[in-house]
């Protein structure tokens, strides 16, 4: 299967994210870039805080940074990270993920550079929805 040429793009954005990230206390940097349906991307890092619950992950701020520009359909997010193996988004990210973005294509690199890409449905099964809220309501 060919690799969509917005692909490496994408995930060059989120190796650039990577490398500015602000992992003061857990020293694990974590790039997202996420790609809009029309093909912008953005990107962003981790933050930490003394106040560790107050630290946010990458994927989530990409999101919000995407929505905030005014973006609301999505293609596909990239994720990169310190971690030998594939780093999958936390689960509070995947909710939020998934609310917001949709049922994206997920790629994350390893260490090594490769790439694995998963639907974010198969990463949080039996989600969470606001389908679930409204369920026998008008």
């Amino acid at each position: 299967m060919p690799i969509n040429k917005s692909i490496p793009e994408l995930i060059e954005a989120a190796k650039s994210a990577h490398k500015k990230s602000e992992p003061a206390f857990s020293h694990f940097r974590v790039g997202a870039a996420i790609e809009t349906e029309a093909g912008k991307i953005y990107s962003a890092f981790n933050i930490e805080s003394s106040s560790y619950g107050l630290s946010m992950c990458a994927e989530r701020i990409v999101l919000w940074k995407a929505i905030a520009s005014g973006e609301s359909k999505f293609k596909r997010m990239a994720i990169v990270s310190d971690a030998e193996d594939f780093c999958p988004p936390c689960g509070a990210c995947r909710q939020v993920m998934l609310e917001l973005a949709g049922d994206i294509e997920i790629y994350m690199t390893n260490r090594k550079g490769d790439v694995k890409k998963e639907k974010l449905s198969s990463l949080l099964p039996q989600a969470f929805t606001a389908k679930i809220l409204s369920n026998g309501r008008d």
